[in-house]
């Protein structure tokens, strides 16, 4: 079966997880981790990408970020992957893949939507046990977007932007979202969105989506489409035209 073609279209952000091989890790030290980065910063401004939010858990990794081309994302994630994984096998003497296949994605409506996938990305590290707040997390992009931390690649979205008039007031808007858990039915909308190369957000906003590219951007029904069941059931009883 042909692999459905990825929703992504310039300037709409979009989530996205790649995972190592049979979830096995593939960050091993803090060397990797700063290294991946360093080479995220580096592809991201080649391919015209800007990175909103990120995480690097032991065997995967949390994007959400924004390109101005629908295949920036793309060469992004191929240039880094080989250059990561070059770099692992040549350090850790070991061959092979060290990724899952493709990365995974789903465009995001701006919003609740994408201030929910921020927290989302920031809140892995929570809701795997490993630390009780985010901000006690190095791999992340949390202490940059609450916190002020520096990195002078990250780019804030316009929905992070709109937090507040200058960059205390957002770093401190921001913090407060994190007061609350995140709703169980968001982090449900968002792995299914993810894992299903679907988009996330409104119907309405999916409508938009399906129309611009031409295609289904939502998880279909199960079953074959009424109208053939029907013509079906009217072929076995003798009535089908």
């Amino acid at each position: 079966m042909p692999r459905r073609p990825r929703v992504v279209l310039p300037g709409v952000s979009l989530h996205l997880i790649q995972r190592g091989n049979n979830r096995q890790a593939c960050f091993y030290a803090d060397d990797d981790c700063r290294l991946y980065l360093e080479w995220l910063h580096t592809y991201a401004r080649d391919s015209g990408c800007a990175i909103h939010a990120y995480v690097l858990m032991t065997n995967h990794v949390h994007l959400l970020l924004s390109s101005t081309a629908a295949r920036g994302v793309g060469e992004m994630m191929k240039r880094l992957g080989q250059r990561y994984v070059q770099y692992i096998n040549r350090t850790y003497r070991r061959s092979g893949t060290l990724w899952e296949g493709r990365f995974r994605s789903c465009l995001t409506q701006e919003e609740t939507y994408v201030l929910g996938c921020y927290r989302y990305i920031e809140l892995n590290p929570v809701r795997a046990g490993m630390v009780e707040h985010p901000g006690e997390y190095r791999w992340s992009s949390y202490r940059a977007n609450a916190q002020g931390e520096a990195c002078g690649w990250l780019e804030p979205h316009a929905c992070y932007q709109s937090l507040a008039a200058d960059e205390q007031g957002r770093q401190a808007a921001y913090r407060e979202l994190f007061r609350y858990q995140l709703d169980p039915g968001l982090v449900d909308e968002i792995r299914e969105a993810t894992n299903g190369n679907y988009v996330l957000g409104s119907s309405r906003f999916q409508e938009e989506v399906a129309k611009a590219l031409g295609r289904r951007v939502v998880r279909g029904r199960s079953g074959r489409p009424k109208k053939q069941v029907d013509a079906d059931a009217g072929d076995l009883f003798g009535t089908g035209r």
